[in-house]
Parts: structure tokens; sequence; C-alpha cells
């Protein structure tokens, strides 16, 4: 998610020491096996290889494999001025189903980003459309449209997306609070603590997202979170790059694994 960041207070000893509880707490990815660039029982592809980032593009300052991984960190000495992805370079459907495992620390602040243009002129940043996901799970299962129009759909919301004659440039007065005030919030999903109560805290979570059309839902632990049918002729996107990020804010620490990718009809 694409937020102002309010300022960190906190001394560098304690940074420190958060950033060694980070890595302490992250044991486990060796459990997965290595992947490989193969298509499953179930149709999916797997499109990290769980060894190296081979068709993945970012600043390695941030992005490494760990233990078959696909691991973002931020610590002290690398503080972020603003957000950075790591880009899948394959090509991503029109139609399409990820699922992807995840775990992030309790102060971390990451997203999925789909259907995403590059900026000219910003080197990893993303626009577009975001599986929002944090460690206090504030955001984890919204639509996060990255550098855009906010938040599409917060978590237990059903909305749509109307038509609105607005350029990408013009957008900030259609925004509020994190908010894309033209949407229209149709239903609910369901009672908004059980929902996150569906969410591990410091644990691995599956997240499952699916984009047919206009229509895009996101999954955490087969609950869904967030349902939005996009019928903003002028700025919804139907194609685009697959990248995952790294937020500004205080030291933090995710990891993705078995990262899987299914064409849909």
């Amino acid at each position: 998610m694409y937020k102002l960041s309010s300022s960190f207070n906190s001394s560098k000893s304690v940074w420190m020491a958060g950033a060694l509880l980070l890595v302490l707490s992250f044991a486990g990815c060796h459990t997965i096996k290595k992947a490989e660039y193969k298509k499953d029982e179930d149709g999916f592809v797997r499109i990290f290889d769980g060894r190296t980032l081979n068709n993945w593009i970012g600043d390695t300052t941030y992005w490494r494999v760990e233990d078959a991984c696909l691991v973002g960190v931020v610590t002290p000495e690398t503080l972020l001025k603003r957000n950075t992805f790591i880009i899948w370079q394959g090509e991503l459907p029109e139609n399409f189903e990820i699922r992807v495992e995840y775990k992030v620390s309790a102060k971390g602040n990451s997203g999925i980003n789909y259907r995403s243009e590059k900026i000219e002129g910003v080197p990893n940043a993303l626009r577009g459309y975001q599986a929002d996901l944090n460690g206090a799970n504030t955001y984890t299962g919204s639509n996060y449209e990255e550098r855009r129009r906010t938040t599409l759909a917060s978590r237990g919301e059903r909305t749509i997306l109307p038509p609105i004659r607005v350029s990408p440039d013009s957008l900030q007065a259609y925004i509020k609070d994190n908010q894309w005030l033209p949407k229209i919030v149709t239903g609910s999903l369901g009672d908004a603590a059980a929902l996150k109560a569906a969410i591990k805290d410091d644990d691995w979570n599956l997240y499952r997202i699916v984009a047919k059309g206009n229509h895009l839902q996101h999954y955490v632990n087969g609950v869904l979170m967030s349902d939005v049918t996009d019928n903003d002729t002028v700025n919804r996107k139907f194609t685009g790059f697959l990248g995952v990020q790294v937020h500004v804010g205080p030291p933090m620490r995710i990891a993705y694994r078995n990262f899987r990718l299914k064409k849909l009809k």
C-alpha cells in the first residue's frame, strides 16, 4: 500500500533488536521443497524457482532468496523513502488465479501487485491493483490500487467501481483517507472480527487472487476478503505486471513461498 508514512522516533538500538527478532521469527522457509518451473497437476505454474531470482527484477539490497523463500527485508540501515518492488518478468495472462503463501513480521507491510504498470523514471516501482497485507492485519485482504485510486474495497466489502470521466492525473480529488470515494459498497462479506480472525498472526497464510475480466477477488486462507467489480473504463486495467512489495516504515521482513500462477479462460 502506498500511504503517507508517519515519523519514526525509535532509537537505532531498538530497531537493531527488532531486526534480530525478525530474523529469529522467520525460521521455517527451509521446510518447503525447492520449486521448479513446471505445471502442477492442478494446472498451476510455479513462477519462483526457490533457488534464484531468475525472471524477477528488483533491488537486491532488499530482496533475496533464503531457504526456498522469496524474502524482502528492510533494516535500520536500509530504510526506504518510497515503496520498492521485485517484479516478475513473465507474461501475466488477462484472466488468472494466483496462489502464494506469505509470512510477514508484526510491523511489516507488503502487497502483491498485479495488472500493474512500471513507472517511467522510478526504478522498481509499480502502479496498479494490489492484494494488500500487513503484519497487524489492518489491511490484509483489501484491494488497494497502488499510486492510483487507493482503496477499492476494504476487507469485508463487495464493491462496484462506477464509470467516471476522470483522467489518472486528476484522481486525487476523488480520494479521502486512502479510500476511493466513487466506489459503491454493495454488500458485506462477513463479520469484521471473524474475517480478521481467519488470518494468522506471525505465521504462514495462503493468499489467493482471482482476476477474471473486471471482477477481482482476494481470498486469505480460503476466506473471501474483498470483491471488486471495476466498471471504471478509464482507469481499470486488464493486463500488466506482477510484483511484490516492501513498504516505507520501520524495519520489516516479508517471505513468500509456493508462488503459483494459473491461466483462466
